[in-house]
């Protein structure tokens, strides 16, 4: 009781004095908000120490190019958690995407071509889940992009005529997906170029605005004459696209096309979301986030493999990092619910 009394007068004095109360609380929040990064930074510091293989130029670049299209498709996942949505379909997307890109192929071999085929298709079938969600008045997005993984992974499967790998991409495919440049693969370019684009746009324009107050209060969003629902297919839309520029990375590092590919890459996008510190319950979140928990999914495989972990282990350390991450936001949201309170005691 003591400890409680003194620590509640130290926040009286602070608003008393009409500063903001530093307080345990406060500081908890700021901890739980750089806790995503200051773990990835940890970790590759732990990782550097014991595995001696970990920390090699070669190793460091093989990472950057294993989460490329992990990190390209979460960025467009990110902004649909953000409007409190969910795409299930991006996997089987990206599968679309390089089958009709490797058909394109066989008929016209131009690079760009093949490209805006592949952008194409990702943004068609993201237009889909998005028009089909809003104007359907689905109760929930999960249902037509759980519909349209079925879908999209049927037509792949169908389109690729038997083939369970279809040989064949442009060169200058090839070299965006798996080429380097100075030693960095040149997809971690394409994809922080994608994640520059997100955040300006996010940050600078008014639709960016709108994403989090559609994902914050929807309600009231629609009250204050946002168009909630041309945001959220938007959203829908953009996700499909980052499918598609997933697709030609995959293409690109492959120099193919699949039916098979992107299985489970639903599941490690959203994973990479939470655990980069975005919520489930929208509004709230970084474009930076996805990245991290991208980058992070990365390097924890990464050294399970360097360590010869069973891959059945990895899936369980995934997943129990997504069971941590989610608890840290339900204790995020917690805390921010008792520091909203205290500063409505600090405005009466």
């Amino acid at each position: 009781m003591r400890l409680k009394f003194a620590w509640n007068a130290g926040v009286a004095t602070s608003v008393a004095s009409g500063k903001e109360p530093v307080t345990g609380l406060s500081l908890w929040l700021r901890l739980l908000g750089a806790g995503p990064i200051v773990i990835l930074l940890l970790l590759i510091g732990v990782l550097a120490l014991s595995v001696p293989m970990f920390f090699t130029p070669r190793n460091l670049s093989n990472i950057l190019a294993q989460t490329a299209v992990i990190a390209v498709v979460a960025l467009g996942q990110h902004l649909v958690i953000l409007t409190r949505g969910i795409d299930l379909s991006v996997g089987s997307n990206l599968a679309l995407a390089t089958v009709l890109g490797a058909l394109m192929f066989r008929v016209n071999d131009n690079a760009f071509v093949v490209m805006a085929t592949m952008l194409a298709a990702g943004g068609a079938v993201g237009a889909i889940n998005g028009l089909v969600y809003v104007y359907g008045r689905l109760p929930h997005p999960f249902i037509i992009t759980l519909a349209t993984l079925s879908i999209a992974r049927g037509l792949a499967l169908e389109l690729s005529i038997g083939h369970t790998t279809m040989r064949g991409m442009p060169e200058t495919i090839a070299v965006i997906g798996g080429g380097t440049t100075y030693g960095i693969p040149n997809s971690f370019f394409v994809v922080a170029g994608v994640a520059t684009l997100l955040f300006v746009v996010a940050k600078t324009m008014v639709w960016g605005r709108w994403i989090y107050a559609v994902g914050g209060q929807p309600d009231a969003a629609r009250r204050m004459g946002i168009p909630v629902n041309g945001v959220i297919v938007s959203t829908y839309v953009i996700a499909g696209l980052c499918a598609g520029v997933g697709a030609v990375l995959l293409a690109g590092r492959t120099e193919a096309g699949s039916p098979l590919y992107g299985n489970l890459l639903e599941l490690d996008t959203i994973a990479a979301v939470i655990i980069g510190g975005a919520s489930f319950l929208g509004g709230r979140g970084h474009i930076g986030h996805a990245l991290v928990g991208a980058v992070m999914i990365g390097v924890i495989r990464n050294a399970l493999n360097l360590l010869n972990v069973n891959a059945y282990y990895q899936l369980i350390a995934i997943g129990v990092i997504i069971v941590l991450a989610v608890q840290s936001d339900v204790l995020r949201n917690h805390l921010e619910g008792r520091m909203r309170v205290l500063q409505a005691a600090r405005v009466q």
